[in-house]
């Protein structure tokens, strides 16, 4: 990616004068205190790899943590094995982008899915002691579904690691100036120690501990950011004064027209494409964030886990989107208008030359031609004119901390990204390591081998992993938009994957060869549509269904469109094949399995009581901020 001179305002006052980009003074300066909060932190990653090594020897407790994981402990890593850079950067900068709509893959985009997952889907994953859902499509299907979704899901991995290292990496030299190669290395080998010392159980126990750092990290600048607006209706008021548009606060109230929203989204695309089909597709068939609950000690604690964690999830808005909208208020120029912070693509194409004036002049306004920006800003970017430094939505965060933490308080909120970013490597790795290692190293290449051997080809994998993650980390620095670039991979990889489980699970007639050209044939449909619109931009009209559609109202209706196609190729090639006789489909299909009885408890230890708990509080949500 290219580097950006800033040109950032004296006026400014307070740490707003630190509006820089990657290639100058960084935004922050730690001290002692802040740099002892961060080496702690590292000690404390790589000491749990090392204490947790002696119970990781067997292949059950080095890919499954033994299956010995509590409700909380496996709903916690559920949750913030999530908690990567998307969560942390990318949402940040979108809701400064486009307001609380971003909150949609927070909720909507989330909490159902997880309830579904909980309550509907945990039992035939957990009782059919499959190691992965790659492992449940060739119980269901057959080895050739298996080994697509497999090879599809590994280097979905790889790349969502490269991502993470990435973006931590960019974090790091825009806050602190760090060099992007250091980062990347000691995050890297940071991960691969304490993921290949103690495998899913170190990944675990880190990841709860990287959640609460995140929280206790990130917490402190929407509480004192509230506090210096006067609370939700005076952050509210003094956004519509910026804005111009109460647009920014409403989730559904404007989402009837494409026009009519920042986002330039239709509520179909929400409702349909985001909450059913990426929602679903992610937090109930993505081996990622699945495993975690796979580790729970019994049945009804892995139906517990999902449940619990979407009552976290619906609370992570407070520290990922408002600070964001935050952002609307605080990040202002000297006349008290919105400053303009732009997307990585605009950043990457208008790099500056020493003129200051940008390097390839028409490559930077055909980028700008595709935003909102005003035509006068454009010029001044295009001229080199003093006040026109291009600065990146993913600093919203970085840049909302340096303003309102102090010595020790900063360095907790870095350790805080940080280990957001860890979190999200360790996670990718330690799936890619199961996914590698038993659905395609065993069945493929040695179906004999002893326990010890496939735990020490776990490890080895992760190693792999971890470098061709570092590979990808540099690979992505070539790509513009690093957002619409994880979103792509969902719909490209996660749309299919999700109709070939649901018809698989729930209907009895599904088939061995419905389910492998389903998923093939999907994956190939969606990346499809992805070059389409790529190579032939108007495209964009037909597949988003609107002119006024944004690249993320493009990934929702993708997805859908995938998620479709893959339905009828499972339908069809279903009703002219034979079925598996019902009798061999107990423990994979609804309908054909007789589920283990649990023993009675309390009404408030029971998953449907919190399930509906809730639903009540996310229906609650999305009428308060309607």
């Amino acid at each position: 990616m290219h580097m950006v001179h800033s040109l950032a305002s004296p006026n400014i006052p307070g740490s707003l004068t630190a509006l820089v980009a990657l290639a100058v003074e960084p935004l922050a300066h730690l001290r002692t205190l802040d740099i002892a909060v961060i080496a702690i932190y590292f000690v404390m990653v790589l000491w749990i790899g090392f204490y947790l090594k002696g119970m990781s020897n067997t292949g059950e407790e080095f890919f499954m943590a033994g299956r010995e994981m509590t409700a909380w402990i496996a709903g916690l890593s559920f949750v913030s094995a999530n908690l990567g850079s998307l969560e942390l950067m990318g949402w940040a900068g979108s809701a400064y982008q486009y307001g609380i709509l971003a909150t949609h893959w927070y909720w909507i985009g989330a909490i159902p899915a997880m309830l579904f997952l909980g309550l509907m889907m945990m039992p035939f994953y957990y009782v059919s002691k499959t190691h992965s859902v790659p492992g449940y499509l060739h119980l269901r299907y057959g080895e050739h579904a298996r080994v697509v979704a497999a090879i599809s899901f590994a280097l979905e991995m790889i790349l969502m690691s490269g991502v993470n290292m990435f973006a931590m990496a960019v974090v790091m030299k825009v806050v602190l100036g760090w060099n992007i190669t250091f980062s990347i290395f000691v995050s890297s080998v940071a991960v691969a120690v304490y993921v290949g010392l103690g495998g899913l159980r170190s990944a675990i126990f880190n990841e709860v501990l990287q959640f609460v750092l995140i929280w206790a990290g990130a917490l402190l600048v929407p509480i004192l950011g509230l506090v210096q607006a006067h609370g939700w209706e005076g952050l509210k008021a003094r956004i519509l004064t910026n804005v111009g548009s109460d647009s920014y606060f409403h989730l559904w109230r404007d989402t009837g027209s494409f026009a009519a929203n920042p986002m330039g989204v239709h509520w179909t695309g929400i409702v349909f494409g985001l909450g059913f089909v990426i929602s679903f597709g992610y937090w109930t068939t993505d081996f990622l964030v699945v495993q975690r609950v796979l580790a729970a000690h019994n049945l009804r604690a892995a139906r517990m886990a999902p449940i619990i964690g979407s009552i976290f999830k619906m609370a992570v808005p407070f520290i990922v989107i408002l600070p964001g909208l935050l952002g609307l208020v605080v990040l202002q120029n000297p006349d008290g208008s919105r400053r303009q912070l732009v997307g990585e693509d605009i950043v990457a194409a208008c790099s500056i030359s020493s003129s200051g004036a940008p390097t390839d002049p028409s490559s930077c306004s055909a980028a700008m031609a595709r935003t909102t920006l005003p035509a006068a800003y454009q010029q001044k970017v295009l001229s080199g004119a003093p006040g026109a430094a291009l600065e990146s939505y993913n600093q919203a965060l970085p840049l909302m901390m340096t303003r309102y933490l102090g010595p020790g308080l900063l360095g907790l909120g870095i350790t805080a990204l940080i280990a957001g970013f860890m979190s999200g490597m360790a996670g990718n790795v330690s799936a890619f390591s199961t996914v590698w290692t038993y659905d395609l190293y065993k069945p493929l290449i040695n179906k004999r081998g002893s326990d010890a051997h496939y735990v020490l080809v776990g490890r080895l994998s992760i190693l792999i992993g971890v470098a061709v993650s570092i590979g990808a980390a540099y690979l992505v620095m070539q790509f513009h938009g690093i957002m619409d670039y994880v979103q792509a991979l969902f719909s490209i990889f996660v749309a299919p994957l999700l109709g070939v489980i649901l018809f698989g699970m729930f209907w009895k007639r599904t088939t061995g060869l419905a389910g492998f050209l389903g998923l093939l044939l999907g994956i190939a449909f969606s990346a499809g549509l992805f070059l389409w619109v790529k190579l032939n931009p108007s495209a964009l009209a037909l597949v988003a269904l609107s002119p006024d559609a944004k690249p993320m109202a493009e990934n929702v209706y993708r997805a859908l469109w995938a998620f479709l196609f893959t339905s009828i190729v499972v339908i069809l090639v279903s009703s002219f094949t034979r079925p598996r006789p019902v009798a061999e489909l107990n423990g994979l299909v609804y309908g054909a399995t007789q589920l283990p009885t649990e023993e009675a408890v309390p009404i408030y230890k029971r998953e449907w009581f919190w399930a509906t708990v809730v639903i009540l509080i996310f229906i609650a949500l999305n009428i308060t901020f309607w």
